[in-house]
């Protein structure tokens, strides 16, 4: 098992954590806080799951370039990215594989139906008001992949205060420019937000000396990104709404001369919701998401990856009495794939039927689900999930819960038909299948907040790669299990926030690799945030850091454990417009996650930010 951590990181965990764990921990914890994607019901009952939610105000004070950026302070939540700005990013969280999480925008679902991961790194962060991440199994709600959680991002909406115009402009460290502007806008029945940005750097070397495709030079990166968010109330109670999100970007890597790859997001999404009771509320939401990706290398055409999910929901919220909600509702989804690679199947569609029941009484909540797949290449699947409340005190909670879960194989995994041998699809995998137990106890005492999660997932059928000569299997066995810790205080003027994660994920087939953990997976994640306001003048901090892993399965390659330490400040001008900085790596830590892709060292970046009241 992989237990080195290295110097700089567990001098920074181990100085700090007695002190800030007394005053700080996660910004989002808040018991009477309304969560819509733990339940898909947008009610103030409390959320019996590990959650956090970000909101734009936390997002523009931690001054994030990327949403990678912005998701890596959540406790569990890990990354593997190929090179730098802009390159394939993988998140595990809370040591699942990085296409065992559904992402939503909008509430439609996203991620390359070839490979099952998202292009995290493509979302533009300045168009995104509002991330809620679901640490735990939701299957039961959502369908296949949700064995490690959901991640949901709201683009910005308007509101009934008139037009609001925003604008922001940045440059740093490799010529990195950035620039973002839009309005949003309402009048109490209807909203609405539009909104360009674009970013364009020079990046850094994606690759080292250890890479077999190591090429010398800075490897680039452009976005440009647009989103459109409507909706409108009528008298009657009927709402309509639509939004829209497109990022179109090129994307220079190390593989041949003038390799890149051009590539496209799109999703689009329109809903409408009505009470024709007035305990019964009808949700009908249909969209499509669609990720294009064209790569060229010596300046010829190499490879195209287009992916297409279509999806449809009719959701049913009825309010039997006070805190008891019965939701009932039906899910489509088609996938396909089109690609200059000759897959044996380019298509299928699923349908699940679920039902929930959110109740309370005295002192106790609890949520019940059950689901019902049926795949078109998998056939039927049933997850279930039980969760349990008590109020132990008027600001203390605990909570206990089981859920069950299951991914369906990627089309590459099943039928990728490789090159030269290399890579090829296994149509013999069997959809992975998870079982997750949690305990949970949370708190809201006079000088903060403060929780604690203990989890124990077991997968069996875990898919992975046992080499590039050899192809897909399903792992008999993975067991997972860990403890998520967060606390948040105001103290002395200062708001302190901190999470820290231990995790083990280890192997448990009969093969040669049984014992051995999981690949690209930290043992300990630890995360601080500090910040202080001096009237117009306001400063912070953001500690991450990260133990050792494996880069591989048979855990022959050790990545060292890092930790690394970004400084921010900012000047309000007046109350529409704000001067910001932030030097990103101050100590410059030279650290890899996956073996042979660089990491950016010491930056400095500068921004300009107006928004109208």
């Amino acid at each position: 098992m992989c237990k080195s951590f290295n110097t700089t990181a567990a001098f920074a965990l181990l100085g700090l954590a007695p002190f800030t764990f007394a005053h700080a921990a996660q910004t989002s914890l808040d018991l009477d806080s309304t969560v819509v994607t733990a339940t898909r019901v947008d009610t103030p009952t409390p959320a019996l799951a590990a959650t956090t939610v970000i909101d734009r105000e936390e997002i523009e004070r931690s001054q994030a370039t990327s949403l990678p950026d912005v998701l890596r302070r959540v406790p569990g939540l890990s990354l593997a990215n190929n090179g730098g700005p802009g390159k394939t990013t993988n998140l595990f969280l809370r040591g699942t594989n990085s296409d065992h999480m559904i992402v939503l925008i909008d509430g439609v679902k996203v991620g390359a139906v070839s490979n099952g991961a998202a292009a995290y790194q493509d979302f533009p962060v300045e168009l995104i008001e509002r991330i809620e991440v679901v640490r735990g199994p939701r299957s039961s709600l959502y369908g296949s992949e949700a064995i490690g959680g959901v991640i949901q991002i709201f683009t910005r909406k308007g509101e009934g205060q008139g037009a609001r115009p925003f604008f922001s402009a940045g440059y740093g460290t490799h010529d990195t420019l950035s620039g973002s502007a839009g309005i949003t806008g309402g009048d109490g029945k209807g909203w609405y937000s539009l909104g360009i940005n674009s970013e364009d750097t020079d990046g850094i070397d994606a690759t080292n000396h250890n890479s077999f495709s190591n090429d010398p030079d800075a490897d680039g990166y452009r976005n440009l990104a647009g989103s459109l968010n409507v909706g409108y109330r009528f008298d009657n109670g009927l709402e309509l709404a639509g939004n829209l999100l497109r990022a179109k970007t090129h994307n220079e890597y190390d593989g041949g001369d003038d390799a890149y790859m051009d590539g496209e997001q799109h999703v689009v999404g329109g809903s409408a919701r009505y009470a024709p009771l007035n305990n019964w509320m009808v949700t009908l939401q249909a969209g499509r998401s669609q990720d294009k990706s064209d790569s060229y290398s010596d300046g010829s055409f190499s490879s195209r990856f287009d992916s297409r999910r279509d999806q449809f929901s009719w959701q049913n919220d009825i309010e039997l009495a006070e805190r008891h909600t019965l939701t009932l509702g039906y899910d489509y989804l088609q996938d396909e794939l089109s690609s200059d690679s000759d897959y044996q199947m380019n298509s299928r569609h699923n349908n699940g039927g679920f039902a929930q029941y959110l109740g309370g009484a005295g002192r106790f909540d609890w949520q019940l689900n059950a689901r019902r797949d049926v795949n078109e290449t998998f056939g039927g699947h049933n997850t279930g999930a039980v969760a349990l409340g008590y109020a132990l005190a008027e600001s203390l909670r605990g909570y206990v819960s089981y859920g069950t879960a299951f991914k369906a194989p990627t089309f590459t995994q099943l039928y990728y038909p490789g090159f030269f041998g290399m890579y090829e699809g296994n149509p013999d995998l069997e959809p992975e299948e998870s079982k997750n137990l949690e305990v949970g106890l949370e708190g809201q005492p006079g000088w903060g907040s403060w929780s604690v999660n203990l989890f124990r997932n077991e997968i069996d059928n875990l898919i992975a790669a046992t080499g590039p000569n050899n192809g897909y299997i399903n792992v008999d066995e993975a067991l997972i299990h860990g403890a998520e810790f967060n606390m948040a205080s105001d103290w002395q003027g200062w708001f302190w926030s901190a999470n820290a994660t231990l995790l083990e994920a280890e192997n448990r087939s009969d093969g040669a690799n049984n014992g051995r953990s999981l690949p690209r997976r930290p043992q300990q994640l630890f995360n601080l945030e500090m910040d202080r306001a001096f009237d117009r003048f306001s400063v912070g901090a953001t500690l991450h850091a990260e133990g050792a892993r494996y880069n591989d399965a048979a855990n022959q390659t050790e990545l060292g454990g890092f930790a690394t330490l970004d400084l921010r400040a900012e000047y309000r001008i007046d109350q529409e417009w704000r001067l910001q900085t932030r030097v990103a790596n101050l100590l410059d830590a030279n650290y890899q996650t996956i073996d042979g892709y660089n990491q950016p060292g010491q930056a400095v970046y500068f921004t300009v930010r107006y928004q109208a009241l």
